[in-house]
């Protein structure tokens, strides 16, 4: 399955996007804010009790939410893979069109426009109590469904990328890199939770510079997909590190 028609150095721009995109999410305003209560609700103790070091739970709970999150973002790669090979003979059009969507996706973060549906959330709750490793991972599943003006679009757009490439390994790859970007934040934030929660009380402070980031971010995704850069910038890294040329 994963042979060298799904790992090569054309991949690699698309994993970095996706990693990125996930870190992005992490730091957005609808997860930023979150991130505590979150952790206390997993581990079920209080944020207190959590930063005395007295809940070893923490950690594992965070692993559990994380592998929660994954498994929906995997499997959204399989039905965009799915959906991208079914129209292999519409890449074209599908590239300019999701490009030109992810532009408009990105300009709504620049504040350029307003997208009102975009302000609109539907999220599946989690009904299980906290404090068990299930309830994290059911945690995660909610969270990962969560579609709100935030995550969604970037979330989205990673999709889309999927969808161009038509490939199912491929597009499991580029999945498991945002849910790494995505997750890994959210272990750290576990593992140093004291110095997490103050630089995240930072960090909020400087929200709306995130959203401009992410707004530039997705902009660009979408003229490299619109101008064919992604392929370009592919061969570029061959030149750059032939030892590329051995991936796969």
């Amino acid at each position: 399955m994963f042979g060298i028609d799904v790992i090569d150095a054309t991949l690699l721009p698309s994993m970095l996007i996706a990693l990125l995109a996930g870190v992005i999410s992490f730091l957005s305003p609808c997860v930023l804010p979150i991130v505590p209560p979150y952790l206390a609700f997993m581990a079920g103790a209080s944020m207190d009790e959590i930063q005395a070091g007295k809940s070893k739970k923490v950690i594992v709970s965070a692993l559990f939410f994380v592998l929660g999150l994954s498994t929906v973002f995997m499997m959204l790669g399989i039905a965009a893979s799915a959906l991208g090979r079914s129209l292999l003979q519409y890449q074209y059009e599908m590239t300019i069109t999701g490009g030109i969507i992810i532009m408009i996706f990105g300009q709504h973060f620049l504040g350029i426009f307003r997208i009102p549906f975009l302000y609109r959330e539907a999220r599946m709750e989690a009904k299980t109590k906290g404090g068990t490793f299930l309830s994290a991972y059911v945690l995660g599943l909610a969270f990962a469904f969560g579609w709100s003006p935030c995550i969604g679009p970037i979330l989205g757009t990673i999709l889309f990328l999927v969808v161009d490439e038509g490939n199912i390994g491929r597009g499991m790859i580029m999945m498991a890199s945002y849910a790494f970007g995505l997750g890994l934040p959210f272990v750290l934030a576990a593992v140093f939770i004291s110095r997490a929660i103050g630089v995240m009380n930072q960090l909020k402070r400087h929200l709306d510079k995130i959203e401009k980031i992410s707004g530039l971010l997705l902009w660009s995704i979408g003229l490299m997909m619109i101008t064919g850069t992604f392929t370009a910038l592919a061969f570029w890294l061959l030149e750059q590190f032939p030892a590329l040329a051995a991936v796969g």
